[in-house]
């Protein structure tokens, strides 16, 4: 079973309410999500203990640029964040290294189960 971690425990609530339907992930992550997978989206500190926040199905996933992400792409992984600069530092601190326009992510989209 994969998972989509997810690290700040803001996102558990965007996650529940759906507010959050995507995840933008800096390199190439094709390899390992694939269209139809099943995943158990979780929230947590890195090295601390997870909690399940629901299943989901992979709906999408698109590598691409930076650069060549659109407004609601961004939207869907962060409410709070719509151009592709404040995405850049967002990556940034997340992944904590400098990320430009030019760096390839994957966006992942994804819908809950519900059980």
């Amino acid at each position: 079973m994969y998972a989509l971690n997810f690290y700040s425990p803001m996102v558990a609530d965007q996650l529940r309410s759906g507010r959050k339907t995507a995840t933008i992930r800096l390199g190439d992550k094709s390899g390992k999500y694939k269209k139809g997978m099943i995943v158990q989206v979780l929230a947590g500190a890195r090295y601390s203990p997870r909690e399940k926040v629901f299943e989901a199905v992979v709906d999408k996933v698109e590598v691409k640029t930076l650069a060549d992400l659109s407004p609601r792409e961004i939207e869907h992984d962060n409410p709070e964040i719509r151009r592709t600069e404040e995405m850049a530092t967002f990556l940034g601190q997340l992944y904590n290294r400098e990320v430009t326009s030019e760096d390839t992510v994957t966006v992942i989209r994804f819908s809950q189960i519900k059980t």
